[in-house]
């Protein structure tokens, strides 16, 4: 299926903050203050585009994400980004879109695994 990688984005987003978000709370940080501002540090267009960076470097993307990253980078934005500069927000919605695209082509395992190692990094 060819998805829109902007609807990969949208959805890759909401797994990720839910992920991050359900990760910290099982580690025990408790303090809703506290909870934002670490979930923040992941969540924002600059962590995800760091985790995005750690992940190739470290060769963990198959060739079908490395597709799914550069189709999004690619991207013709129809927008300009609030709280980023224009190539971090391009990063940040690559690794969104590769999320949403493992979602909705029901690879839950692999998800999972990225998921989990992009904690690792």
């Amino acid at each position: 299926m060819d998805y829109n990688v902007l609807t990969l984005a949208y959805l890759g987003d909401s797994i990720y903050e839910l992920f991050i978000r359900n990760y910290f709370i099982k580690n025990n940080l408790a303090k809703v203050n506290d909870l934002q501002k670490e979930v923040t540090k992941y969540v924002s267009a600059k962590g995800q585009a760091l985790t995005l960076n750690k992940l190739i470097d470290n060769n963990i993307l198959t060739e079908e994400e490395m597709n799914i990253m550069r189709r999004a980078r690619n991207h013709k934005a129809s927008h300009s980004p609030k709280n980023t500069d224009i190539i971090t927000y391009k990063w940040a919605t690559s690794f969104e879109a590769i999320l949403g695209y493992l979602y909705l082509t029901n690879q839950q395992t692999r998800l999972k695994n990225l998921l989990e190692r992009s904690m690792n990094l």
